[in-house]
């Protein structure tokens, strides 16, 4: 399987080129040349399968051509260790459970499929690869435990200064080893250009074997959709109009899903919900994408103000606006909407969201039509967010062993400014 630029479906890479390469040299972003539906003897035995063999299946048609088949069925393996069970919060809405990995959050599915795949290509270098992230929260530290102590490999994890929550800050910053942490004093949006100026710097590229774990790597976007397929195995009656309503940041997640889609998974309709950070359902209305700096909330992974893989989402409808809407629409939440949805989720029925999962909840609750089903992402454990959940919920929750661990650690950060310069310049010295 070749992967074309977003930017250029001309430019033409494999799969090795394109997970190592992370960003194209045009700044586009990797796509599948062509994508082939799975058969209909798949889906109608589906529940007969597990987690695992599901994945392998999906990594199967989208790449199966490009490493050995044992090989990718080791990494496949490695990635799905913990289940995404579907848990009903009212009448035909379903929580998906993303949160079940070791960092307790989706990107766990991601970060270890790409440590797989990097692990094997990096075998094959014979330069050390240095992974660069950038982080709102969650995926800082699932690429820092997916990567840890992972041979011939080193990760810079960049996370903008106060934005991020106390747990999810103690992930990726009391590794050590060959995890580094930089404390941006800026936005989320500061350290993705900052990752972004550092693969288009010719001296960087001649120097170092740089390569990103954001979702702007294929190798991440892959993995996500195995849950996707995984979900329908689990609804009762798959006879109803399926719709998932995806709590949006970058915009990875919702466009794994519509590569299930297109992958032949009967998905009736999609929801992009965000917060305040309303780009996308701007564009929606006005069929203009127009950037803008983020917004601090408390749904802090979604705070995006240029989501990358708005461009991924829009390239599967082949730039075709109306065909994109056909599929997916749109709304954003302010915060005090996402606290009262916690509460009475929670008043309800005692199920605890996260402040990502009820905005994920909302967009259901505004776009589900009767006799549909509704699968909402709850994209991380809530005891991530506990200060915002015990509020929104006036109650008490633990924090789950795991997360005591990291808490009890050590932090080692590095503070330095916005500025690519001061980046660049730190930089040898991380990698040495």
């Amino acid at each position: 399987m070749n992967f074309y630029s977003t930017n250029n479906y001309s430019h033409r890479v494999s799969l090795k080129e394109a997970v190592l390469q992370g960003l194209a040299p045009d700044q586009g972003l990797y796509m599948p040349e062509q994508i082939i539906p799975l058969s209909k003897s798949f889906f109608d035995s589906i529940s007969n399968f597990s987690f695992q063999d599901i994945g392998f299946k999906v990594a199967s048609q989208l790449i199966g051509g490009d490493l050995p088949a044992a090989e990718l069925e080791r990494i496949v393996a490695h990635t799905i260790q913990f289940d995404a069970p579907l848990v009903e919060v009212d009448k035909n809405i379903y929580a998906l459970e993303l949160f079940h990995g070791p960092t307790l959050a989706f990107k766990d599915f991601g970060a270890r499929f790409l440590s797989g795949l990097l692990g094997y290509f990096a075998n094959q270098q014979d330069r050390e690869i240095v992974i660069l992230v950038a982080t709102s929260g969650d995926t800082g530290s699932a690429v820092a435990n997916g990567f840890y102590n992972v041979p011939r490999t080193k990760v810079v994890v960049l996370y903008p200064s106060g934005k991020v929550s106390d747990i999810q800050e103690k992930q990726f910053t009391t590794l050590g080893g060959n995890i580094t942490a930089l404390e941006v004093d800026g936005t989320f949006d500061d350290c993705q250009r900052l990752v972004k100026q550092a693969f288009l710097d010719l001296d960087l590229k001649n120097k170092y074997f740089l390569t990103s774990a954001n979702s702007i790597n294929i190798a991440r976007l892959i993995p996500q959709s195995f849950y996707y397929f995984n979900a329908y195995a689990q609804i009762p009656d798959r006879e109803m109009p399926l719709v998932f309503s995806v709590p949006s940041g970058n915009f990875g997640n919702l466009t794994a899903g519509i590569l299930a889609k297109k992958m032949g998974l009967p998905i009736q309709k999609f929801i992009a919900a965000t917060n305040l950070n309303k780009v996308v359902p701007e564009f929606f209305e006005s069929k203009i994408f127009e950037p803008k700096s983020s917004i601090s909330t408390i749904s802090n992974a979604m705070d995006v103000g240029n989501p990358s893989n708005f461009f991924r989402m829009y390239d599967l409808y082949g730039n075709d606006f109306e065909a994109l809407a056909k599929d997916v629409t749109s709304c954003y939440f302010r915060d005090d909407e996402t606290k009262s949805a916690m509460l009475n989720v929670y008043n309800s029925c005692g199920y605890v969201m996260d402040p990502h999962g009820g905005i994920g909840f909302l967009g259901l609750k505004k776009h589900l039509k009767k006799n549909e089903t509704g699968i909402f992402l709850e994209t991380a454990h809530p005891a991530k967010f506990k200060d915002v959940v015990e509020e929104s919920i006036h109650d008490e929750i633990r924090l789950p062993a795991r997360l005591e661990e990291f808490m009890s650690g050590v932090k080692k950060s590095i503070k330095i400014s916005a500025q690519f310069g001061d980046f660049k310049s730190l930089l040898p010295a991380l990698i040495a």
